[in-house]
């Protein structure tokens, strides 16, 4: 019997939260440290945390707002639940990115306040939180919270607010409405994830389809990337034998997994790959390259911290954004903006995985909102004129096509990178430079 969605998320966030970004939150001795009212208790604790009923403002329009519209976010996170810690860096991101477009007015005559709901990961919270936002002014909703843009879908297309997201399925989204996930798709990426692989590291033409399979933890994400990838070999027997894909009720025994994948050039090793890599090396087998995505370089930390770099050397990692040892528009917006205001936390935030990327999905929202303002002119930007705007958003990033939506289109990543990971230098490096179009199809 398979969990229900609230566990798989309950225990999505706990995992997250033993490893990601343990210093993200707290405040060391940097002078312009914007201190935020995030709690991390230990996931241990038996204790229920303390419900924040109310939304905190965490961030405040400057003198400049009495002569501005001022553009409420709403933003549905988890300040002192489970997920905290690893929900701090999103806001973080949030939060930065908004201070440094008011600080240089990047978009004239509005004014940008984030009103912050603690929703402690919990689904019970998602619909007195988003209604406890609207009634404090919030004009659209923000969350990094998986399970929140299923709860809302209805009332905010009902309402007509938009909800931009950073964690959706394909189905979600459907039919097309007012939740716009910035994030990836995990079916998407096992497509391109294979498709790239034929075309650049498997020659299947003279050693016959590869063997792929791969073992997970039963989340959501491992459930839907895995039968993606089935998906995917199934329309391509030529290039791809699907050796099988196992999920398990979070066991840290992988023994049976190990070896009904022993013969397998290609692995997906999980969402988070600990053990199930120690113990598919320990047993001899080190031919299989591992692969994955964006969900795993989010816990780049973890391999620090387990000394992994051996075991998953020359695994390949498909991206939606540049790395942090790169050069580019928007990761040298994240480390502009991480230096300038968190100096003495950045190294710790960058080894630590992806979160503050999340700078990327900030700045396509206040891209939306500034082509809305110019669209129908500041004192007349609502919810609806951002609608509109969103819907025939597009975002281009060192001259590529990076991000979209549209009438139709719910998911706006249009490109990915690939990246592979080196023990020698402990980081993943990209192994192109041309980005790679999102397959939507198998």
């Amino acid at each position: 019997m398979k969990p229900s969605t609230k566990m798989v998320i309950v225990i999505l966030v706990i995992l997250l939260l033993a490893v990601m970004l343990s210093a993200a939150c707290g405040g060391g001795n940097d002078e312009t440290e914007k201190p935020t009212p995030i709690l991390t208790p230990s996931i241990t604790s038996t204790s229920t945390p303390t419900a924040t009923h109310e939304p905190s403002p965490t961030t405040k329009p400057t003198e400049d707002a009495a002569k501005s519209v001022v553009i409420t976010i709403g933003n549905l996170t988890d300040l002192t639940g489970i997920a905290a810690n690893a929900m701090a860096p999103i806001t973080m991101a949030l939060e930065d990115t908004i201070d440094y477009y008011n600080e240089n007015n990047l978009i004239p005559g509005v004014e940008l306040v984030v009103i912050t709901y603690d929703g402690q990961t919990n689904p019970d919270r998602d619909t007195p939180g988003y209604e406890l936002l609207r009634e404090n002014g919030a004009d659209l909703i923000f969350t990094p919270v998986p399970a929140t843009p299923v709860s809302l879908k209805p009332r905010v297309d009902s309402d007509e607010v938009v909800l931009f997201a950073l964690s959706a399925n394909i189905d979600e989204l459907l039919p097309p409405g007012y939740v716009f996930n910035l994030g990836v798709i995990p079916q998407y990426d096992s497509y391109t994830l294979l498709k790239w692989i034929a075309e650049n590291d498997w020659d299947y033409q003279t050693k016959g389809p590869a063997k792929v399979g791969g073992a997970a933890w039963e989340e959501s994400y491992s459930g839907e990337f895995l039968a993606g990838l089935e998906d995917y070999c199934s329309a391509h027997p030529d290039q791809f034998e699907w050796e099988g894909g196992y999920l398990t009720h979070f066991s840290m025994n992988w023994q049976a997994e190990v070896e009904a994948l022993k013969d397998c050039d290609y692995v997906y090793p999980g969402f988070v790959m600990k053990s199930f890599v120690e113990q598919y090396r320990s047993a001899g087998y080190t031919e299989a390259k591992f692969i994955g995505s964006d969900t795993q370089t989010a816990l780049m930390g973890m391999v620090d911290e387990a000394e992994l770099w051996e075991e998953i050397d020359g695994m390949l990692f498909l991206r939606f954004s540049r790395w942090w040892n790169e050069e580019g528009e928007m990761v040298n917006r994240a480390k502009q903006l991480l230096y300038e205001y968190h100096p003495n936390d950045a190294e710790t935030i960058i080894r630590s995985g992806n979160g503050y990327l999340a700078t990327t999905m900030v700045y396509a929202i206040l891209s939306i909102i500034a082509d809305a303002a110019e669209a129908v002119g500041p004192q007349n930007l609502d919810s609806q004129a951002i609608y509109d705007a969103a819907t025939s958003f597009v975002l281009t990033s060192d001259g590529v096509h990076r991000l979209s939506f549209g009438e139709e289109k719910r998911d706006a990543t249009d490109s990915y990178a690939m990246y592979e990971a080196r023990a020698a230098e402990e980081d993943i490096f990209r192994l192109q430079d041309e980005w790679y179009p999102t397959v939507r199809n198998p």
